[in-house]
């Protein structure tokens, strides 16, 4: 029974001093120069706090070395561990004051390798606030535009690839968010818009886990427009046969084509080996990730592609295909040239009465008559 009551205590005084800040988080960029200068202690003091979660004393102590040693070779990873520690401190003011520090330290170290992975910091800020595909996504664009940021302006760098595979897992679920609109107007029957919206997911992310099926909807769609959108049917069941041939819709989209008496292309074998490796890679949801699912704010990105190129750009608005191109055609859109001049000599305005006003012009009093 004391051995039992012992073990309790020793736990919770564990527990208690975990709580209080002496439990160590590892930093990860530290200092291993073994040497007595004053600016380096003030660094590995710093460090020490950090990963103790003494933020504020940390901060303090950066800013002391920063200030008193400004020619110090440990400026740089000072400047860098107060960004960092904002970082660990967490919650939405934290991480906003670490997105500035991390910028700043950008624009002072360019060309170090740790602005590489300040970059993907900032790019992890925006991407652990991102929500589920069916509310905000300012997060999740702030997100892919910072991911892709660090993939244009440091190409060659280490965190590339990490930061890659995370821009194909935003982006499934920004292509999620379009393809649930674009779902919704179909089943309401709104084609135009629900074409223009499916349209939009396939051609702008053919990576998307469900591209397959926002290509069967987006044919389905045109064909409900009229005979008018008969090939641009054919286009989308041609490209499920095409481009995701290993799709349970792919015989289906076979069989659509022959109806429309179109031809059936062949599969092409890089997106079959791409779609054969998604498949054989795909992280499956636990049994209980639906269950947590409905109180987790975060978005589940476990069907997010693990391979090809993503998105570079990001997707813009087009135009619906139901909506005629001015000048495509006679009868369409209306062509004039407007041109201004200026009016020299006596105006009709001025000689003549406002037709507006719908009033004749006065007639001029008559001559009086001779006094007899």
């Amino acid at each position: 029974m004391n051995r039992i009551r012992t073990v309790l205590v020793l736990f919770a005084v564990a527990g208690l001093l975990s709580s209080c800040g002496f439990r160590r988080h590892k930093y990860d960029n530290p200092i291993t120069k073994d040497t007595e200068q004053p600016d380096k202690i003030l660094y590995d003091k710093a460090i020490g706090d950090i990963e103790r979660s003494r933020f504020d004393i940390a901060r303090l102590t950066l800013n002391t070395l920063i200030s008193t040693y400004d020619t110090s070779e440990y400026l740089a990873k000072a400047k860098l561990a107060i960004a960092d520690s904002w970082f660990r401190e967490g919650g939405s003011h934290a991480l906003a004051q670490a997105e500035a520090e991390y910028k700043d330290f950008i624009l002072f170290y360019p060309t170090l390798e740790e602005s590489a992975e300040a970059q993907e910091k900032v790019c992890m800020i925006h991407f652990k606030q991102m929500e589920k595909p069916d509310r905000d996504n300012t997060h999740a664009m702030r997100a892919e535009e910072e991911c892709r940021q660090l993939l244009v302006q440091f190409p060659n760098s280490k965190f590339a690839p990490r930061a890659q595979q995370r821009l194909r897992q935003i982006q499934e679920v920004l292509a999620e968010a379009e393809y649930r609109v674009g779902t919704f107007y179909h089943a309401k029957g709104s084609n135009p818009a629900a074409a223009n919206r499916l349209e939009g997911v396939v051609s702008h992310y053919p990576l998307y886990s469900r591209a397959d099926e926002a290509l069967w909807q987006l044919g389905d769609a045109y064909a409900k427009m009229g005979p008018r959108f008969r090939e641009k049917t054919g286009e989308a069941y041609a490209r499920i046969v095409k481009d995701y041939p290993l799709s349970p819709l792919a015989d289906q989209a076979r069989a659509r084509l022959e109806q429309l008496e179109l031809p059936i292309p062949e599969a092409d074998p890089v997106a079959y080996a791409r779609m054969k490796y998604e498949l054989e890679n795909r992280d499956e949801p636990g049994l209980m990730s639906h269950f947590w699912g409905i109180f987790r704010k975060s978005p589940d990105v476990s069907a997010a592609a693990k391979s090809g190129s993503p998105a570079m750009t990001s997707l813009r608005p087009s135009i619906p295909a139901s909506v005629p191109l001015p000048g495509a055609g006679p009868g369409t859109g209306v062509q004039a040239d407007v041109t201004v001049s200026t009016v020299e000599g006596t105006s009709a305005l001025d000689t003549q009465p406002d037709a507006r006003q719908g009033t004749s012009a006065p007639k001029e009093p008559a001559p009086p008559a001779p006094v007899k």
